[in-house]
């Protein structure tokens, strides 16, 4: 016997029928339809949005103040501009050591950028740990040249989140107060 298109059914199993809530007792989903008993959630059409915390404070205000945080691990980056370089007339190189003496970088602690803003009308040399695209440009336009230093700041690696003293990682590999270990911190610094 051949098989036309209305023979197709599917699985058996493959198909539910979707549960119809409000139709009266013996279904198990009458009455109250399955949304409990009272209070906002089970009136038509009462939602609460997503992040609503009941009127207290909600949670994306609760962070670090308001909005957004402060990056402890940031790189806090010295900045120069090429129109303070051109303001210097210094003889010779300029080094994060001569724009720390002039005062215009906090410390050579620091990393140092060398930024475009203004114009430069001599040549020099810059040496720095960065430079943006159109400083560097700029510099090598005038015949000057630029030098990049190797960073060897602490910020070149983010900070560990352990905060602990190395005294306290001596005493830990010691064994202070454990079997076979040091009795005391004293005999630590004494050895």
């Amino acid at each position: 016997m051949p098989t036309n298109l209305t023979d197709l059914k599917p699985n058996q199993g493959a198909n539910k029928d979707r549960t119809r809530v409000g139709r009266g007792h013996g279904s198990g989903k009458g009455k109250t339809a399955g949304r409990g008993t009272k209070g906002q959630k089970s009136r038509t059409g009462g939602s609460i949005r997503v992040g609503f915390e009941g009127g207290q404070l909600p949670l994306q205000k609760r962070m670090p103040y308001k909005r957004g945080f402060t990056n402890i691990f940031q790189t806090p980056w010295e900045v120069v501009n090429l129109r303070s370089l051109n303001d210097l007339n210094a003889e010779g190189p300029i080094t994060p050591e001569l724009l720390d003496e002039l005062g215009l970088i906090r410390g050579t602690e620091f990393p140092v950028k060398v930024l475009a803003t203004g114009e430069l009308s001599g040549k020099i040399e810059v040496h720095a740990h960065a430079f943006s695209e159109a400083a560097k440009e700029a510099i090598e336009k005038q015949g000057g040249s630029v030098v990049v230093l190797e960073r060897t700041d602490r910020w070149v690696t983010a900070r560990p989140r352990n905060r602990k003293l190395p005294i306290d990682r001596e005493l830990k590999s010691a064994r202070l107060g454990k079997v076979g270990g040091i009795e005391r911190r004293s005999e630590l610094t004494s050895s």
